[in-house]
């Protein structure tokens, strides 16, 4: 979401003349897009704006954050950048700059621990993006977040789920698939639930998926779309069936579970039990059976033993997910959890953090070594840290690895035979047109 933001904040700054330059001591501008989600990433943009500000003494130089931002952080930036405005205040940046120092009226307010409003998400959308790659791309269809997880900020940086318009979302894959684009993802912080705060007046995220399945059916051109993230909660067997049915939906599912505990689940507020869950991977394997499935789980969650843990463990291996983003919980401010104590060692979830990374390298191998001699599309997207070696990622977004070097394949779809699996990724040669 924070790349695609970038994209939007890019094409405005480049609309006012300036230039991007690779190297920060020659700027004259410099902003970040933080994410107070999590902790880290928070200690980063206080160590940069440090030496950010350092700079200022030889030189003259604008700061600005802007992004998922507590209103605790936002309160400390107000002392420390230039300038702070929500994205869905964009469209005013220039103003902004032009009056340099000049904070928004929704920075000066942070001090209030209400929700941020998204009244003008839509001019932010409006703005076109200035994309960084000629062939994947991000596509925001909606913002915000009405689920209120306890041990997520979502809600208080993004504020109530919003749905863009289906119109302005179909134009926007189909001018990108014009252009050559071959990888398209769609955004939101809880896709499943786009169009739901529209009363009716707006189709499902299912009929969404299905007219851009349509516009794929009728195009001539090879590409994938994916989505991120959706709820357990509201997840139906209509989409799974959507993606089935057409060609261009890709054949991946991020399906965040969190905990496989329903206590911890409970306890999270995530509204889902383990037999929904269950469930969806169910008509996933019956109706999509080639598909991949990537998740998110959070260990020692606030109350989570060793019992709840082992429950998360059997969920993995029985699931076998071929992907999985694990963190260790961090309290954060803002978050409903943030009022309970943090009960779980940091060094119980560096173990179980350890481990459950174990089960998820032995699920990935198991099903990387049945793909060995088989031949598949592949859309190369890098270079290896190995001379002579290239990368990409199959549609099941599986990392692959080409011992093979050819510029002019960078941003296509080829035809690839897997010769090696490894945990997470897969090797392969390039199978000649």
């Amino acid at each position: 979401m924070n790349l695609a933001d970038s994209e939007r904040v890019s094409a405005v700054l480049e609309g006012m003349g300036y230039h991007k330059t690779d190297n920060e001591e020659e700027a004259s501008l410099l902003g970040i897009l933080a994410c107070s989600v999590r902790q880290k990433p928070i200690d980063k943009v206080y160590n940069k704006i440090a030496q950010w500000n350092r700079w200022k003494n030889k030189r003259n130089l604008i700061t600005f954050v802007s992004g998922c931002l507590l209103p605790a952080d936002k309160d400390k930036f107000l002392k420390t950048f230039d300038l702070i405005f929500q994205m869905s205040e964009l469209g005013q940046l220039p103003d902004m700059i032009r009056e340099y120092g000049v904070v928004t009226p929704a920075g000066l307010k942070m001090r209030q621990p209400i929700m941020p409003k998204n009244e003008h998400i839509a001019a932010m959308w409006n703005i076109k993006p200035k994309y960084q790659s000629t062939y994947e791309a991000y596509v925001p269809i909606q913002n915000g977040c009405d689920k209120f997880c306890t041990f997520c900020a979502v809600p208080y940086t993004r504020g109530r789920e919003v749905s863009r318009p289906s119109q302005e979302i179909v134009d926007e894959v189909r001018h990108l698939v014009n252009q050559g684009y071959k990888s398209i993802t769609l955004l939101g912080q809880n896709v499943n639930s786009y169009g739901l705060d529209k009363n009716g007046e707006e189709i499902t995220f299912a009929q969404l998926l299905r007219q851009i399945g349509e516009y794929g059916n009728t195009s001539d051109q090879e590409f994938w779309v994916y989505f991120t993230s959706p709820h357990p909660q509201d997840m139906n067997r209509e989409v799974i069936e959507v993606i089935a049915n057409y060609a261009c939906l890709a054949k991946q599912i991020h399906l965040p579970m969190q905990s496989g505990d329903e206590r911890v689940l409970l306890k999270m507020n995530r509204r889902h039990s383990m037999e929904k869950y269950r469930s969806i991977v169910d008509d996933i394997r019956e109706l999509i059976p080639q598909a991949t499935l990537f998740t998110d789980i959070i260990v020692g969650f606030t109350g989570e033993g060793e019992a709840e843990f082992q429950n998360t463990t059997a969920a993995f291996e029985e699931f076998k997910f071929n992907m999985a983003y694990i963190a260790m919980y961090s309290p954060r401010p803002g978050a409903a959890s943030f009022r309970w104590e943090d009960e779980v060692s940091s060094d119980d979830k560096k173990d179980r953090l350890h481990r459950l990374s174990q089960t998820l390298k032995a699920c990935s191998l198991e099903y990387n070594k049945t793909l060995e001699g088989k031949t598949m599309r592949v859309l190369i997207n890098g270079t290896d840290r190995k001379t002579g070696f290239m990368t990409g990622i199959n549609e099941g977004r599986i990392i692959v690895r080409l011992d093979h070097h050819d510029d002019s394949l960078m941003g296509k779809i080829i035809s690839v035979k897997i010769t090696d699996a490894a945990f997470l990724s897969l090797s392969g040669e390039v199978v000649p047109a």
